[in-house]
C-alpha cells in the first residue's frame, strides 16, 4: 500500500528535492526501511544508534503523533498521508518583545 511522506525542507536534498514522497510500507519502521532504500541517507537522519526515531523527530500519520499510537511500529494504510517534522528549539527573542522557549 503506498502512503505519501511530506518531507521537510531540511531532509530534501536526500529526496531530489522532492516535497512529497510515494513510498509502500505497512508499518511506520518499514516506512523508514523503504526510505533509506530509495533515498540513502534518510534513515540516519530519522533514528538514532538504537534504532528508535530521534528525540527531535516528530513523525504523524494524518495528524496523530507516532509517539502516541505505536511508534516504530503504527500501521499505515492506502494513502495515508505521513508528515516528519523536525522539532524547533526555543530561545530566541521574539519580535515585539519576550523571550521564546
Amino acid at each position: 500500500m503506498a502512503v505519501t511522506v511530506h518531507v521537510p525542507t531540511p531532509l530534501r536534498k536526500l529526496t531530489d528535492n522532492q516535497a512529497e514522497l510515494q513510498i509502500e510500507a505497512g508499518t511506520v519502521g518499514e516506512l523508514v526501511d523503504n526510505l533509506e532504500s530509495a533515498h540513502p541517507g534518510l534513515k540516519e537522519k530519522l533514528l538514532d544508534e538504537s534504532g528508535e526515531i530521534r528525540r527531535y523527530v516528530n513523525i504523524f500519520i494524518n495528524d496523530e503523533d507516532i509517539r502516541f499510537l505505536d511508534g516504530k511500529g503504527s500501521e499505515l494504510k492506502d494513502a495515508d498521508s505521513v508528515s516528519i517534522v523536525p522539532a524547533i528549539a526555543g530561545g530566541g527573542a521574539i519580535p515585539g518583545g519576550g523571550v521564546a522557549g
